[in-house]
């Protein structure tokens, strides 16, 4: 994580809103606030953020919105705050780009915790870990630009990917052929362990494969393997 790192705190409610801006900040991160999706522009448009917390309720334009129109610029990790309970609000919100959820009312030091997390592994810094880092990477149709963090079909249409699906491909990428568990994908992606019901990866992949395999129904990239998880079925070459 880089020193003082920006993040970004956008919720309607007052109390939530300042509170956890004081206590970023009492941690050694900067931390500036919006009340909604309208102050939240201003704010990126006049300042570099490394992280966003957003409010899924929110009047106006809600968190899911705000994540629909944000990830396909794939450069700005977000942490959803939603209401207890509200699982579908997590599954569209990390369907639509989110890097991760915690749930209302929260202990400020568990959201710190992911906040870190989120950061370490989607550091500007250090776009991908790994051997492949600064390099364009084929496999099957494809050119991930891993600087860009873009891919690029052979007939040279380009597609953005968020840092949560950028992370979740190199992990694939450098272990090709390989069957790793839900729960290896996680940890190699998020560093923590999946829960019973957690759907997370299995909800990431399907998004991932929506931009890189030509029939989503008969995928042939990215495989499901029957009571092992996933697998790149694919050769990867990387170059400079």
């Amino acid at each position: 994580m880089r020193q003082q790192s920006h993040i970004l705190v956008v919720d309607d409610h007052a109390q939530i809103r300042e509170s956890v801006t004081r206590f970023l900040q009492k941690n050694g991160l900067r931390a500036t606030a919006a009340k909604d999706a309208a102050e939240m522009d201003a704010c990126l448009a006049v300042g570099q953020f490394d992280l966003m917390v957003l409010d899924v309720m929110m009047p106006g334009e809600d968190g899911l919105s705000v994540c629909r129109r944000l990830s396909p610029q794939g450069n700005l990790p977000i942490i959803l705050l939603t209401a207890l309970g509200e699982e579908t609000d997590r599954i569209v919100g990390l369907e639509l780009g989110a890097d991760d959820y915690l749930a209302k009312p929260f202990n400020p030091r568990e959201l710190l915790a992911r906040i870190k997390s989120v950061l370490r592994r989607t550091s500007r810094d250090a776009p991908m870990a790994g051997r492949l880092a600064g390099q364009t990477v084929r496999f099957a149709h494809l050119l991930l630009d891993t600087d860009r963090q873009v891919l690029r079909e052979d007939a040279g249409a380009e597609t953005p990917l968020t840092s949560a699906e950028f992370k979740l491909l190199s992990v694939f990428l450098e272990r090709p052929r390989m069957v790793l568990s839900r729960d290896q994908l996680l940890d190699l992606t998020a560093g923590r362990m999946a829960g019973p019901l957690d759907r997370t990866i299995d909800n990431q992949i399907s998004r991932l494969r929506r931009k890189i395999e030509p029939d989503v129904l008969r995928p042939r990239i990215i495989k499901t393997v029957r009571n092992g998880g996933y697998s790149l079925a694919c050769d990867v070459e990387a170059g400079a």
